[in-house]
C-alpha cells in the first residue's frame, strides 16, 4: 500500500526545539494513540524492551525539581539561574514522554537489539507526533545518564533512558539543519 502522504512526511521531518514547543499537547485519546503506534516497532522475541514515564500538567514541575536538586549537588557553583532552568527544564512542551529501554540480560535476543527497539519507538513517536500535527524534540542530555535521576524515575537495574520526547504545538517553524550526506554512506556489496 504506497502512501505518498507518508513519504513526504519523512522527507520533512524535522525535531522542534523543545524550547520552541507550546500548548496544546496532546491529548489523552491522542497521547494514548501515540504511545500504542510507537509501540509498533521491530521487537525481535516480542520482548517489548522498553516502557514509557509520562510527565504532564504539575508531574513535570514536581521531577523538575528533583532535578535541580540533584544538578545543584552536581554543581555546587551553578548560579540560581541555572537552578531555576534545570527546575523547569520539562516545563518547555506540555508534554514530555520517558522512553527508557529494558534489556533482558542472557536472553537469545543480543542487549543491542532490544537497545536498538528502544530507539525504533523513539523516533516512531518523533514521526507519528509529527503525522498528528504535533512538533516533537528527542533529548538525552545529563538527566538522562545520571543514577540520582534513575533513582527518582524508580528505574530497574536492567532498564536506563532512551530519550525524553517533549511534545507539543509548535510555536516557532522547526530549522532545517545540515545533514549528513546520505550517499556518500551507501556502499555496493
Amino acid at each position: 500500500m504506497r502512501s505518498d502522504e507518508a513519504l513526504d512526511l519523512l522527507s520533512f521531518r524535522r525535531s522542534t526545539l523543545a524550547k520552541d514547543l507550546g500548548e496544546p499537547g496532546p491529548s489523552e485519546a491522542e497521547l494514548n494513540t501515540l504511545l500504542r503506534l510507537s509501540s509498533r516497532v521491530p521487537d525481535h522475541g516480542k520482548l517489548g524492551p522498553w516502557r514509557f514515564i509520562v510527565f504532564e500538567g504539575q508531574s513535570r514541575y514536581r521531577f523538575g525539581l528533583e532535578l535541580a536538586r540533584i544538578f545543584r549537588t552536581l554543581e555546587p557553583a551553578a548560579d540560581e539561574q541555572r537552578i531555576l532552568f534545570e527546575r523547569n527544564r520539562l516545563m518547555r512542551a506540555p508534554t514530555v514522554v520517558c522512553t527508557t529501554s529494558r534489556v533482558e540480560m542472557n536472553h537469545k535476543v543480543p542487549v543491542w537489539e532490544q537497545q536498538l527497539s528502544a530507539g525504533a519507538v523513539c523516533q516512531t513517536m518523533l514521526i507519528s507526533a509529527q503525522a498528528m500535527g504535533y512538533a516533537a524534540q528527542w533529548l538525552t542530555e545529563w538527566y538522562s545518564y545520571n543514577s540520582d535521576v534513575d533513582r527518582v524515575l524508580a528505574l530497574d537495574d536492567d532498564e536506563r533512558v532512551a530519550g525524553f520526547i517533549y511534545l507539543g504545538t509548535a510555536m516557532n517553524e522547526a530549522r532545517e539543519r545540515n545533514r549528513a550526506n546520505w550517499e556518500e554512506r551507501v556502499l555496493r556489496f
